[in-house]
C-alpha cells in the first residue's frame, strides 16, 4: 500500500486509529451485553464509555514490552478507564477482537468497492450507447473476424462488471459475521447472547460455528472474488491497449495538454493507464492464493494466517479500489476513432463475409465441405493480396459458385448491417427495456 496507488478514503479504514476504534467499540458493547446480563456493574460498561480513550504510541510501547498487540490496547485502555477496566474483555479471548474487527474492516472495503462499480457501470453504459451504432470489426485470436459495434463491446464490459457487482456483494455478506465466543470457541466463559449484542450493534451476523477463530473458507472467498474483479478490469484494460496500438489506433487514452510519453521520443502517446491496471490485477490475484492457505489452521487455530492478512487486507482493497476508480477514469474520458475503425474493417477485402457466402452455399445445396473449399479458395487469393483484390469480385468471377449463388446475392451478402441487426436485442438483454 503505497500513497502512489492509494485514495485516502480507503485507506483510512486500514488505518491504525480506525482500528483500535473497532477494538474498543467491540469491547465496549460486549461490557454492555455483560452488564445486562447481571455479569458486570452496569457502572463499568458505562465506564468504559464514558472514559475509555487509547494513544497509538502508547500502545506500541507497551507491546515492544508485551509482544502482544491485544494486550497493548487493553493495557493503555486501562490507563484511562481506571477500576472498572478490570470488566473489560472478560471469557474473550484476542481473537474474539481481531477477527471481528478485520471482518468489519472488509464489510468497509466492500461498499466502497461496491460504490466504485457502481460509478464504473454508470460510465460503461453512457458510453455503450452513445457507440451502439459504431461499427467496427471484431477479433478472433487478434484477427479480422466479423463485424461488430464499440458499444457491444462495452455492453459486455458492463455486463462482466455488473456481475462483478453481485459477487461482491456476496463477498461482503460472506464475511460480514462476527465471533465472541472465547478460547476454542465453545462459549465456556462467556454467554453467546453478548456475541450476538455485540454482532447486532457492528451489524454483523454471529458465526455459527467459530474455534476461536472466525474459518479463513469466507476470507478465501472475499479474496478470491477481489482477484476475479481485478481480472475483469484487466480484460478491458487489454483490449483500450490493443486498441490504441499504432497499428490499428481505433481508440485511445485521453492525451491531456502537456503530457509526455516518453523520456527519448517526444511523439509518444502511450496507454499506460492500462498498462498500469494490468499490473495492478496481477498484484491483486496474488493475494488470492495465501488466503486460501490460510483455511487450513492447526486443529482449533493458529496464527498463521494474521502476518497474511495483515498485509492483503490492506493492499488488495486498496489496490483494488484505486484500479476501479482509474478505469472509471480511462473510459469516462477515452477517445474513439470511428473512421479508423471502418477503415481497419475494409482491409481485408471483404473477408469478414465469408461466413455469408458459406451459408448462402449451403442453402444453394452445396455440401458443408465443398461451400467451406470454394469460399476458401478466394479468401486465401485476397490474404495474399492483402486486400487489394476483393473477395466478392473473386466470387462473381468463381463460376462454381455463381452456379449456385447468383450474382445479385452475392452482393447483398455484402452488406455490413446484416451484422448488427440484432444490436438492439443484446443491449435490452443487457440494459433491460
Amino acid at each position: 500500500m503505497i500513497p502512489r496507488y492509494t485514495r485516502p478514503q480507503m485507506a483510512a479504514i486500514w488505518e491504525p486509529e480506525a482500528r483500535f476504534r473497532i477494538w474498543f467499540e467491540i469491547e465496549a458493547h460486549a461490557c454492555d451485553a455483560q452488564a445486562k446480563l447481571g455479569v458486570i456493574p452496569a457502572s463499568a460498561a458505562k465506564a468504559v464509555w464514558e472514559r475509555g480513550a487509547w494513544e497509538i504510541d502508547r500502545i506500541d510501547e507497551i507491546e515492544r514490552e508485551v509482544k502482544h498487540d491485544v494486550i497493548a490496547f487493553l493495557t493503555n485502555l486501562a490507563e484511562h478507564v481506571g477500576d472498572e477496566a478490570r470488566f473489560v474483555h472478560q471469557g474473550m479471548t484476542s481473537s474474539d477482537v481481531l477477527d471481528t474487527c478485520f471482518n468489519i474492516q472488509l464489510v468497509r472495503a466492500a461498499d466502497l468497492i461496491i460504490e466504485d462499480l457502481d460509478k464504473l457501470l454508470v460510465v460503461l453504459k453512457r458510453r455503450a450507447y452513445e457507440h451502439k451504432d459504431t461499427i467496427c470489426i471484431g477479433r478472433s485470436h487478434g484477427i479480422h473476424a466479423e463485424p461488430v459495434t464499440f458499444g457491444l463491446k462495452l455492453a459486455q464490459a458492463y455486463a462482466e462488471f455488473d456481475r462483478c457487482r453481485t459477487r461482491m456483494i456476496n463477498a461482503r455478506e460472506e464475511v460480514a459475521t462476527c465471533a465472541i465466543s472465547g478460547a476454542v470457541g465453545t462459549f465456556a466463559n462467556i454467554d453467546p447472547r453478548v456475541e450476538e449484542h455485540v454482532a447486532e450493534a457492528l451489524g454483523l451476523k454471529p458465526e455459527p460455528v467459530s474455534t476461536q477463530v472466525i474459518p479463513r473458507d469466507r476470507h478465501a472467498m472475499y479474496f478470491a472474488t477481489l482477484a476475479v474483479v481485478a481480472s475483469c478490469i484487466e480484460r478491458l484494460s487489454v483490449e483500450v491497449r490493443h486498441l490504441q496500438r499504432t497499428e490499428v489506433l481505433e481508440a485511445e487514452e485521453y492525451f491531456s495538454a502537456g503530457q509526455k510519453g516518453s523520456s527519448a521520443m517526444p511523439h509518444k502517446r502511450n496507454p499506460i493507464l492500462t498498462e498500469n491496471l494490468t499490473g495492478q490485477a496481477r498484484l491483486i490475484r496474488a493475494f488470492a492464493i495465501p488466503a486460501m492457505e490460510n483455511v487450513a489452521l492447526w486443529h482449533e487455530r493458529d496464527i498463521s494466517h494474521s502476518s497474511v492478512e495483515r498485509n492483503i487486507g490492506p493492499d488488495a482493497t486498496v489496490a483494488l479500489d484505486f484500479s476501479l476508480a482509474r478505469l472509471t477514469n480511462v473510459m469516462d474520458n477515452l477517445v474513439v476513432y470511428p473512421e479508423n475503425m471502418l477503415d481497419n474493417m475494409n482491409k481485408l477485402g471483404g473477408l469478414p463475409n465469408s461466413q455469408r457466402v458459406l451459408l448462402a452455399l449451403t442453402q444453394a445445396g452445396v455440401s458443408r465441405e465443398d461451400s467451406y473449399r470454394l469460399v476458401q479458395r478466394n479468401a486465401m487469393k485476397v490474404w495474399e493480396s492483402k486486400g487489394a483484390v476483393h473477395l466478392l469480385d473473386l466470387l462473381k468471377e468463381d463460376e462454381t459458385v455463381t452456379a449456385k449463388v447468383p450474382v445479385a446475392e452475392l452482393e447483398e451478402l455484402f452488406n455490413m448491417d446484416y451484422h448488427t441487426k440484432h444490436v438492439d436485442t443484446i443491449f435490452r438483454r443487457v440494459f433491460g427495456a
